[in-house]
């Protein structure tokens, strides 16, 4: 009998039922208040003039009037490098503990973002939230006494004066509670590892020691993971050696693409609970088990709002336009495109985080991620976001019987007009390409108005090129991004293109 994990889950069933109904509108309000006053004292407060915000009627309409919108590049150009400089008390009290390097998909050096230690509170908050949710999951009380592997990037993290350096999930990795410490796998000595294939050599040696009952790590990387413990151990599935693996909580990106090639790892059917960690915050996760949409933290550290993400208030950088209007969490609608604004304990203001947000339930601020500021496509007005780009490879699969866990596109100029130019990630090579692109081509008319009306004018059409999956993970480990939080650019400029299909074919 799982003494231990009835109690675990008992107390877990038990602060379930004693939590009061949350009301995400009024969190966000008393979020905002205290962000502003906690910071009104620094730099930015002063500059802003946060102490006459918070004497307003309507806080929230007056610090949207007031503060502009900030990308990476502009805060970090306007404020944050100040801190680099050890100056104090500039967008948020103190100085930060920890910067999370993150160059994401698309940039060329690391951004280094403020990690302050409200900030690290917050996000251990946040996972104790998400750890009170399992209660409607109806797990096993056994499940609480296994293990978890955290598949995160190295938490050997670079010492400098008076602060850390590393990516978000190493920082959290580093600041786990003590009593979560026996439960943490692959532990701290493995998982200072900085290089990516001898962490995962170790992982694979020591897998056989370890009683696995879930996963947490990005999709593609996790995959490969697995792999080598399947491999190096002679296996059928991972479900061989952790038999009792139960749960996978992904996230950084959209599972849909990955779940048929997560799905052929596995002995049997495994619970996907979705994350949405970044390396400003920890921004929500899947609360229920009846939809894979994930519910904002609206009360910890974060004030969110939202931009309509419409191709007039995005520039090409993937910024916003100066007008572009913004709107509370209690204005949202159902079934529109947000561009994602956020606020935090770590002193990042009106901050575009690059993400774009559905609602799927507003009473209860439920969202699905449906892809990058950076990554829609709009090219001669075919304005195909990553979501739809998802969705055309899930019917590839179903059609075809494909599994594609990667794929990347161009909008490329050729003599005589533009084509999307598809590669997929596939073992299934031999697929014909030319059926495969009217597939794609056939579906995204029907999904989308605007890359139909595009088709029949300017868009000419599509190319479509199959290469293997390991294909996406040299490209980034070429790039130095293998591992931890690495992310595949769905989409590339013509430029960046370019070395992508040199680097295919060498």
């Amino acid at each position: 009998m799982a003494i231990i994990g009835n109690i675990i889950k008992g107390v877990i069933q038990i602060k379930d039922s004693l939590t009061p109904e949350s009301n995400p509108v009024e969190n966000q309000k008393e979020v905002l208040k205290s962000l502003l006053d906690t910071a009104k004292h620094t730099a930015f407060g002063k500059h802003y003039n946060f102490e006459t915000l918070l004497k307003q009627d309507n806080i929230q309409e007056a610090f949207s009037n007031t503060i502009p919108y900030f990308d990476y590049n502009k805060i970090n150009k306007v404020w944050w490098h100040r801190l680099h400089n050890n100056e104090e008390d500039i967008t948020w009290p103190g100085n930060p503990d920890y910067f999370a390097l993150s160059s994401g998909t698309t940039g060329k050096t690391s951004k280094r973002i403020p990690v302050t230690k409200a900030m690290i509170d917050a996000i251990r908050n946040a996972g104790i939230q998400q750890v009170f949710a399992l209660n409607a999951f109806d797990l096993p009380a056994d499940f609480f006494e296994k293990e978890i592997m955290m598949l995160g990037s190295s938490t050997d993290l670079i010492e400098k004066e008076d602060h850390f350096e590393g990516e978000i999930s190493g920082i959290s990795a580093s600041n786990i509670p003590f009593w979560f410490r026996g439960y943490y796998k692959p532990g701290e000595d493995i998982s200072k590892i900085d290089d990516w294939d001898e962490r995962v050599r170790k992982i694979a040696e020591n897998a056989k020691n370890w009683d696995i009952g879930a996963l947490s790590g990005i999709p593609s990387w996790l995959e490969l993971m697995l792999k080598k413990v399947i491999a190096h151990h002679n296996l059928n599935n991972i479900h061989e050696i952790w038999p009792n693996l139960q749960v996978y909580t992904t996230g950084g990106v959209a599972f849909q693409p990955y779940e048929k090639s997560f799905n052929a790892l596995l002995d049997h059917p495994i619970t996907i609970i979705d994350t949405y960690l970044a390396s400003e915050g920890f921004i929500a996760f899947q609360a229920r088990p009846e939809t894979t949409s994930m519910q904002l933290v609206t009360d910890n550290g974060i004030y969110f709002e939202f931009v309509p993400f419409k191709p007039e208030y995005i520039l090409e950088d993937g910024s916003l336009t100066e007008n572009a209007p913004s709107i509370t969490l209690e204005d949202v609608q159902l079934d529109t495109d947000y561009v994602l604004i956020i606020s935090t304990v770590s002193g990042a203001w009106r901050y575009i985080i690059g993400d774009t947000i559905m609602f799927t339930d507003i009473e209860r601020a439920e969202i699905k991620i449906t892809g990058r500021t950076k990554f829609f496509l709009n090219t001669v007005g075919s304005q195909l976001s990553v979501n739809k780009m998802n969705d055309a490879m899930m019917h590839l699969e179903n059609t075809f019987g494909m599994k594609i866990p990667e794929f990347t596109i161009c909008a490329k100029e050729f003599e005589d007009g533009f084509y999307h130019c598809w590669y997929l990630g596939t073992e299934n090579t031999t697929q014909d390409t030319t059926k495969i692109a009217e597939a794609i081509d056939t579906f995204l008319k029907d999904a989308n108005k605007n890359y139909a009306v595009a088709r029949s004018k300017a868009l000419k059409g599509l190319k479509v090129k199959l290469t293997s999956p390991d294909t996406f993970a040299n490209w980034n480990a070429r790039n130095k991004k293998k591992g931890g939080q690495v992310k595949m650019e769905r989409v590339m400029n013509e430029e960046k293109f370019k070395t992508w299909e040199a680097f295919v074919k060498s």
